[in-house]
């Protein structure tokens, strides 16, 4: 997967902002995502994201993802996937394609795609401040330096300091000439820039109106750290309102709060398809909140899927269905 995507962070970007463009004009079929939760485990989650995208390259498909915060605790990723891809021919399976790569990748591309859409000087942009020293967050700062060449500083915060400190080592890989120091606290690290990502494991919100720079631009990647009055205070952009005001998103508590989905002033399909009236105001901060549609990983994973068919990488199962003739034949006996 890596040996596919390695290289090619300017090509998923533009992907992502493919796939936008095509939902926002109605092209795709995206039902709502289906949460598997457990009892026993409230943290844990598995995640169904069933997703149809049309244009001139269609694609159908499913991506199944797990998110366990406990794994990180045992040196385990926090995250896992696969990723089935349909024929629009006959229905059957074209691939099984392992997605939390995949996954990662274009959640990081989506939020350095939105940084270059909102930041007031996209050119002037310099620094970016990174709330929680994850997976996520290490792509994340390397697609905005794809996205952003002018990016030479990141400073980061993760409640765990030696998180943190391996986060340092991992940046240094992922986004040569960026440097990367670790804040003491949260405020300070908030304080430092006013481009901010915030991608960590929260469950519930913390973050209140005066925690951020004015004028900062706020990639809200893990939908929860945001409280509802800070959203209401905010321009926000979404990537699907229908999508990302549920199951207890900061958007979803700024709707429960004010009754209705006013606050929401713009979608980043329109931005992307330059279709939108759009424009930030300097003075007040603007949030970005994806949910994170799985048209975006069915754009992605069929990008995969034909690089690794014409580089013959991956193993061809030729009789994954079964034949006519051998579901009538008797079963074995054991």
């Amino acid at each position: 997967m890596s040996r596919i995507l390695d290289g090619r962070s300017a090509e998923v970007i533009d992907v992502v902002a493919q796939a936008y463009r095509l939902h926002e004009e109605g092209r795709t079929s995206l039902p709502h995502s289906t949460f598997l939760r457990f009892p026993d485990a409230p943290a844990n989650r598995i995640i169904g994201l069933p997703a149809f995208l049309g244009g001139d390259n269609p694609s159908a498909g499913m991506k199944w993802i797990a998110s366990f915060p406990g794994n990180i605790e045992s040196g385990v990723d926090r995250a896992s996937a696969v990723m089935v891809l349909s024929s629009l021919r006959n229905g059957q399976p074209q691939a099984v394609v392992e997605a939390s790569v995949i996954s990662a990748k274009r959640t990081a591309a989506s939020a350095a795609l939105a940084a270059g859409l909102l930041l007031p000087e996209e050119g002037a942009t310099t620094g970016v401040t990174l709330i929680g020293c994850g997976v996520i967050n290490a792509e994340i700062l390397h697609f905005l330096k794809t996205r952003l060449p002018s990016l030479t500083e990141a400073t980061v915060y993760d409640q765990d300091p030696v998180r943190a400190a391996a986060f340092v080592r991992t940046a240094e890989q992922k986004a040569p000439g960026v440097t990367v120091t670790v804040a003491p606290e949260r405020s300070k690290a908030l304080a430092a820039h006013r481009l901010v990502s915030l991608a960590t494991t929260s469950a519930e919100p913390y973050l209140p109106v005066d925690a951020f720079a004015p004028g900062a631009t706020v990639l809200n990647v893990s939908l929860r750290d945001i409280r509802p009055e800070t959203i209401l205070a905010a321009q926000n952009v979404v990537d699907d309102a229908d999508h990302v005001c549920r199951e207890r998103t900061s958007p979803d508590l700024a709707q429960q709060l004010s009754g209705n989905r006013d606050f929401i002033d713009a979608s980043i399909g329109a931005l992307a398809g330059a279709t939108s009236s759009f424009r930030r105001d300097p003075a007040r901060t603007v949030i970005f909140s994806p949910f994170g549609l799985g048209v975006l990983d069915l754009a992605v994973a069929q990008l995969v899927h034909e690089e690794a068919r014409r580089q013959e990488l991956g193993v061809l199962v030729e009789d994954f269905l079964i034949t006519p003739e051998a579901a009538t034949e008797p079963a074995a006996a054991h």
